[in-house]
């Protein structure tokens, strides 16, 4: 091979390349983005008719209980609280307690008197995500307390800050 045409190809294989070099191009675009806070709480299923029927001869009627609903919980907050209420009062001698498991690194408050006024039934939630968590219901009653029809009361889940 002579070597101009050696010099002749390597200059042009060298400029095929340069030139491809030179027509890349590239764009910038600057994106801003932020989070939230997000507290969320969710219920699924219902429970079942809680119907007091009988009780112990000298005792107080026998409470009874429900369970197989359950809470979801979303937050990327710190020390936050969960608080349950009712939407009207309960008729006098009727208690309707709630109990819910709590998602790990916070505190159930255990078996919790229901009223019109929000009461804390989990503390200390931080940054969880948590499903399918246990609540339970048990309803109580004096002996003074007669319903012949059903009854029904709404209660209010609440995830709050926990200061």
């Amino acid at each position: 091979m002579r070597p101009w045409l050696l010099a002749l190809s390597g200059g042009t294989i060298a400029w095929m390349l340069v030139a491809r070099a030179a027509n890349a191009q590239t764009a910038t675009q600057v994106v801003r983005f932020q989070v939230n806070a997000v507290s969320q709480i969710g219920v699924t299923g219902g429970p079942a008719a809680l119907v007091i029927g009988s009780a112990v001869a000298g005792s107080a009627p026998t409470s009874v209980t429900a369970s197989g609903t359950s809470y979801a919980i979303t937050t990327n907050e710190l020390n936050q609280k969960i608080t349950a209420s009712l939407d009207q009062a309960l008729p006098a001698g009727v208690t309707l307690e709630v109990a819910l498991a709590a998602p790990d690194g916070a505190t159930s408050a255990g078996s919790v008197a229901l009223t019109t006024a929000g009461a804390d039934v989990v503390t200390g939630i931080s940054r969880t995500v948590a499903s399918s968590l246990p609540i339970t219901y048990r309803l109580s009653a004096t002996p003074m307390v007669q319903i012949s029809a059903p009854d029904a009361r709404t209660v209010t889940f609440t995830i709050v800050s926990g200061t």
